[in-house]
């Protein structure tokens, strides 16, 4: 069964789905890359560990994914590819993410950052997000501090965003929605929403509205 929604559904982060989610979206993001770089790029998973807040006095740590595309022979790397979490936008876990992603950006290496997320605090950049409630985020190492930014809203389909190469070869283009779906199905997630309950997330009433015209659930309005 197919989400009800367009584009991303908001479900997925209040649900406790998002660790399993993001898990599996980085696995089929990584599998469609491999149908669409050329022969001489790779990419491949790699892993960090992030602090994650369990209380107001209590800090964890867990293990995000995210991928790296690398050049042959030599394995150069050409591309980090995030899919942002909650951990990534809320402390203690925003400013270890903030520092590592400070430390890409020092290097040749393009960065492409994927906020899925309605909740918590959006990247820092030096000027003002366009109006939006999804981001992609293209940082071209060769044309930095300039960053592309693509914004769509939570009722239009999810975009395909270009991811940069090198120099040489032209981007590849990744059809985001195409990830989502193969992530939806092949997890079942359809079956662990509850969309009789309400979302747990800040919509104005026009969202609410909307949210409840695709679910035919019960959405409650933020006091």
């Amino acid at each position: 069964m197919p989400s009800p929604f367009p584009g991303m559904d908001p479900y997925l982060e209040t649900m406790g789905l998002w660790p399993d989610f993001h898990a599996a979206f980085v696995t089929y993001w990584a599998d469609d890359l491999f149908s669409l770089l050329p022969e001489s790029y790779e990419p491949r998973i790699a892993e960090r560990h992030v602090v994650t807040s369990v209380s107001p006095t209590t800090d964890e740590e867990t293990t995000e994914r995210h991928i790296e595309i690398l050049h042959r022979p030599d394995r150069t790397l050409v591309a980090v590819l995030e899919l942002l979490s909650p951990a990534n936008k809320e402390e203690p876990g925003r400013s270890q993410y903030l520092a590592k992603r400070n430390a890409v950006v020092r290097h040749p290496v393009h960065l492409v950052e994927l906020d899925l997320l309605l909740k918590g605090q959006r990247l820092p950049l030096a000027q003002e997000l366009p109006p939006g409630d999804y981001y992609a985020l293209v940082s071209r190492a060769d044309q930095r501090p300039d960053c592309q930014v693509y914004a769509w809203t939570l009722q239009q389909s999810l975009p395909a965003i270009p991811i940069p190469l090198l120099a040489a070869d032209p981007d590849v283009w990744c059809d985001i929605g195409a990830v989502f779906a193969t992530t939806w199905q092949r997890g079942r997630y359809a079956g662990s929403v509850d969309y009789t309950s309400p979302p747990l997330i800040a919509l104005d009433d026009a969202r609410l509205a909307w949210v409840r015209e695709q679910t035919g659930g019960v959405v409650r309005s933020e006091s």
